[in-house]
C-alpha cells in the first residue's frame, strides 16, 4: 500500500520582468529569470522581443506585437500576486506605451532599467522609443541608466560624480521616486554608483573589476533590486544589497563563447552552497594536524587555519579556529571549534591573495626562523616574502598589504610567504593553496624537512 506526502509549498514574492529575449543566454528574460531564483523569488515573465544574439553581439532581432505582449501581462497579472516589476529591453515606442499604461495601475514597486544598448555596442532601442520613456519613468520607483542612458535620458554626461548627480536629480524631476546612475561604463579604476532619492544623494565607489564579462549585468543588478523590494526591503538596503551581488556575479563570471563571456547570475547561491563543505575541510585539517603533533610548527601566538568558500568576498565566508591552535604538554590542541568569521589576520591574508589568484581557497599561519627558512630553501617552493618596516602609513591593513607585496606581479605563485616581523610582531610563515588536502600535505612536508635537517625540536616550551 503506497502512502502520498504531505506538499509543503514554499512562499516567494513573485517578480514580473518585461524584456527582451537573449538567445545566449547572459542578459535579457534569461540573466532576469535566473537572477529573481537566485535571489529569493519567483520569477515570471513577458518577453517584448526576441532576438538573436551571443556573447559577440547582436544577430538580429524582432518585436513581438504589442497584442502578444499585452497578452503576457495579463495572463500574469491576473492570476500571480505580483510584488515587484523590472522591465528591460522595450525595443520601440508602441512597446514602451504599453508597458507605461499597465505601470500606472500597478500597486507594487516598478524599477525601470532603461535598456538602449547592448553590452557590445549593438542599439537595443528605436530614437522615437527613448522618447516615449519619460512617461514610463513618471511611473517608476526606481530607475538604473547606465552613464550613456543617463545622458541621452537628461541631456547631461555623468563622467564624475557632479555629473551622476545632476543626471539623478533631472531623472527625479521626470517623476521617477528614485535612480541609480552606474558608472561601469565610464573609465577609470574606480566604479561610481550614484543613488538619488527625494531625501538624499549616496555615492558609492568599488573597485572595477579588470575585465570586459559584463554581459547581462545591467538586468541582474535591476532584476535583484527589484526582487528585494518585492521582498519588502527598504530601497537603500536593496541597492546595496544588490551592487555587491552584481560585482560578485561580474568577478566570477562564466567562462563561456567565444567573446569576453557572461555574469554568473547563480554565484552567491553557489557560494552559500559550499559553506559546509567548506567547514568540514577546515575542520579535518585540523584533526589532521593534532593526530600529526605539528607542534614544531606553532607559532607563539598560536596557529590558525583558515577555508574561504569559492567565491568569498569577505571574512564572513571564511571559516577558522575560534581560539586558534596552540601548544599542550601533549602536543597541540584546537582551543574552540570551527566557525566562519572567527578568523581576522590569517583570513583577510588569504582574501587578498585571492584578489591575484582567486583559485587559493585554504591558508594556516606557523613560526618562522632561520630553521624554517633553511627547510623552506630545501624544498625549493616559491617563497615570497614582504617586510612590515615598508608598509605605508595609508595601508588598509598589514594582511591585505602584505598579500598585495607577495603576491601581485609574482611569476611563479608562491605557497608559502615570508613575515619576518617587527618590534612587538612575531615573525611568521604562511602557507597557502587551492585545496585542504595540499594545505595538510604542505605543512607535514615543512616539519618533515625541519626534522631531516635537525632543526625540528621542539622547544620545550
Amino acid at each position: 500500500m503506497s502512502e502520498t506526502r504531505t506538499p509543503a509549498p514554499v512562499d516567494r514574492p513573485v517578480v514580473l520582468t518585461i524584456a527582451g529575449s537573449d538567445s545566449g543566454g547572459g542578459a535579457g528574460i534569461q540573466a532576469d529569470l535566473k537572477t529573481i531564483e537566485a535571489t529569493g523569488g519567483f520569477g515570471t515573465s513577458a518577453v517584448t522581443a526576441v532576438t538573436a544574439q551571443n556573447t559577440t553581439g547582436v544577430e538580429s532581432s524582432h518585436v513581438l506585437p504589442v497584442e502578444e505582449l499585452a497578452a503576457q501581462i495579463d495572463a500574469v497579472l491576473s492570476d500571480f500576486d505580483v510584488r515587484a516589476v523590472k522591465t528591460g529591453m522595450l525595443a520601440t515606442a508602441e512597446v514602451v506605451e504599453t508597458v507605461t499604461a499597465y505601470a500606472a495601475d500597478l500597486e507594487c514597486p516598478l524599477v525601470v532599467d532603461p535598456v538602449m544598448v547592448a553590452a557590445t555596442g549593438d542599439r537595443l532601442l528605436t530614437e522615437d522609443a527613448e522618447a516615449a520613456y519619460e512617461d514610463l519613468l513618471a511611473e517608476a520607483t526606481l530607475a538604473t541608466p547606465n552613464a550613456d542612458e543617463a545622458a541621452v535620458l537628461t541631456g547631461v554626461e555623468p563622467s564624475d560624480e557632479a555629473g551622476a548627480r545632476l543626471a539623478g536629480q533631472r531623472l527625479l524631476a521626470m517623476g521617477v521616486d528614485a535612480a541609480l546612475v552606474k558608472g561601469g561604463h565610464v573609465p577609470g579604476e574606480e566604479v561610481l554608483d550614484t543613488l538619488v532619492t527625494g531625501d538624499t544623494i549616496e555615492t558609492a565607489r568599488h573597485p572595477r573589476v579588470d575585465t570586459d564579462a559584463t554581459h547581462g549585468s545591467g538586468c541582474a543588478l535591476s532584476a535583484a533590486i527589484a526582487t528585494r523590494l518585492a521582498h519588502g526591503e527598504p530601497l537603500v538596503d536593496a541597492v546595496g544589497r544588490s551592487v555587491a551581488f552584481m560585482e560578485r556575479a561580474v568577478r566570477y563570471h562564466h567562462d563561456v563563447g567565444e567573446g569576453p563571456g557572461a555574469v554568473h547570475h547563480l554565484v552567491a547561491l553557489r557560494n552559500e552552497a559550499r559553506r559546509h563543505e567548506t567547514a568540514e575541510s577546515v575542520a579535518d585539517l585540523v584533526g589532521w594536524f593534532e593526530r600529526e603533533n605539528v607542534r614544531t610548527l606553532v607559532p607563539e601566538v598560536g596557529m590558525n587555519v583558515v577555508g574561504a568558500t569559492p567565491y568569498a568576498e569577505s571574512t564572513a565566508e571564511t571559516a577558522a579556529v575560534e581560539g586558534r591552535i596552540t601548544k599542550t604538554l601533549e602536543g597541540v590542541r584546537a582551543n574552540r571549534g570551527v566557525r566562519f568569521g572567527a578568523s581576522s589576520h590569517v583570513a583577510r591574508f588569504l582574501l587578498a591573495a585571492r584578489e591575484h589568484s582567486p583559485g587559493l581557497r585554504f591558508a594556516v599561519n606557523c613560526r618562522f626562523d632561520d630553521d624554517v627558512e633553511a627547510a623552506l630553501e630545501s624544498l625549493g617552493w616559491p617563497v615570497a616574502e614582504y617586510d612590515r618596516a615598508a608598509e605605508p602609513d595609508d595601508a588598509a591593513g598589514t594582511m591585505d598589504w602584505g598579500a598585495e607585496q607577495a603576491f601581485a606581479g609574482a611569476g611563479e605563485r608562491p605557497v608559502a610567504v615570508v613575515d619576518r616581523g617587527d618590534v612587538g610582531k612575531e615573525a611568521m610563515t604562511k602557507l597557502v593553496a587551492g585545496e585542504a588536502g595540499t594545505l595538510g600535505e604542505r605543512l607535514l612536508e615543512l616539519r618533515a624537512t625541519l626534522s631531516e635537517l635537525g632543526t625540528g625540536a621542539d622547544d620545550g616550551d
